[in-house]
């Protein structure tokens, strides 16, 4: 009987030990998004451009991503082909990682209008963002009853906004 008493004794002493430590229990969640690295990507190296070779394109180095590292993969050339022109690839952040975008080949007159239409959105996204710094920190300063518009009028609609329906 004693030694009932004993073991159950013991017992219960160890499980109120072992409470606390059971509420300290956590669960991780670990979704692995395929082609999403978690790690931003190194600045670029530099590398030294190569002297023009006739009929290729020098295609510039990148980091690529090994699964467990970032390893430097260096430039060479590509065949030139007629009438396009070579984007090289970029990370881009995405879903809280980043993601390689490959180089591609893009017809001379879309790829110099894309490049055109993002250099006007850009234009205007740093103009909005000044705005908006005057706006905020402007305050008590009489804008009239036009505010940061300027001459542009109720009808503006900046550079590549109304194609997406923003106007």
């Amino acid at each position: 009987m004693k030694i009932r008493l004993a073991v159950l004794a013991v017992a219960g002493a160890l499980s109120i030990l072992a409470s606390p430590l059971a509420a300290n229990a956590q669960v991780s969640v670990n979704i692995n998004v395929p082609g999403l690295v978690m790690a931003a990507p190194p600045p670029p190296r530099y590398e030294p451009l190569p002297p023009p070779r006739g009929g290729f394109v020098w295609v510039p180095g990148r980091w690529a991503w090994d699964g467990r590292a970032y390893a430097w993969h260096q430039g060479g050339w590509q065949r030139e082909r007629a009438g396009y022109v070579y984007a090289p690839g970029r990370w881009t952040e995405d879903r809280g990682g980043w993601r390689w975008a490959e180089g591609d080949w893009r017809q001379r007159e879309a790829y110099r209008e894309a490049r055109h239409e993002r250099e006007r959105e850009r234009e205007w996204n740093d103009r909005d963002d000044h705005r908006r710094h005057d706006r905020d920190h402007g305050r008590g300063h009489d804008h009239g009853d036009r505010g940061d518009r300027g001459d542009r009028g109720r009808d503006f609609c900046p550079p590549g906004q109304a194609k997406k329906g923003n106007c």
